[in-house]
């Protein structure tokens, strides 16, 4: 998902749900809150949760390589640098619990792009790295806000509204960085 290029991190989002239906499947999900039998239950829509899952796979590793491009930038202060690798492994981590998930479907998990088109020339300080991350945090709370309703399981709809607060918290802290309010609104969309 080429949403660190895109005009705003909705767009970016919107696309992404356009193009897989759902942000996470439900044995993504089941997986990640150690649930082997409901991951198993999840699994009978398997192609289109295969589908799903390595889109969602692809997003995280262009995130991944997102939060890379942040901490090389050698524009973060240490404490700065240590918040965006922090995400950055939480990005890692979803990524190789969704791989894992797309193999124990039967499915083959995407790779990594061999490089991503990121707007390096627009990040010149350490407030615009954290803007941009900030975006692609935002973009990710609407994702999940929109993927959650989608899922027919009510179980995993939970689970993946506990990403969305993951998701919100990073959001949060990053636009509190940069000297904005950290939760600008009682709603999020």
């Amino acid at each position: 998902m080429s949403f660190l290029q895109m005009s705003s991190p909705l767009a970016a989002r919107r696309l992404f749900i356009g193009q897989s239906g759902l942000l996470l499947s439900g044995a993504a999900v089941a997986l990640l809150a150690g649930h082997d039998a409901l991951a198993a239950k999840a699994g009978s829509e398997t192609a289109q949760d295969i589908q799903i899952l390595n889109t969602a796979l692809g997003a995280e590793l262009e995130a991944i390589a997102a939060y890379q491009l942040g901490a090389e930038s050698k524009l973060l202060e240490k404490s700065v640098l240590d918040l965006a690798l922090t995400f950055q492994g939480h990005h890692k981590e979803h990524a190789a619990l969704l791989a894992k998930t797309v193999a124990k479907l039967g499915g083959k998990a995407v790779a990594p792009k061999a490089s991503y088109e990121f707007p390096v020339e627009q990040l010149k300080s350490q407030a615009d790295v954290l803007r941009f991350a900030g975006k692609l945090e935002q973009g990710a709370v609407s994702a999940y806000l929109g993927a959650v309703p989608l899922f027919g399981n009510r179980e995993l709809a939970k689970a993946a509204a506990s990403i969305l607060g993951d998701e919100a918290m990073h959001w949060a802290i990053l636009r509190q960085a940069v000297g904005e309010a950290p939760v600008p609104a009682a709603f999020v969309s």
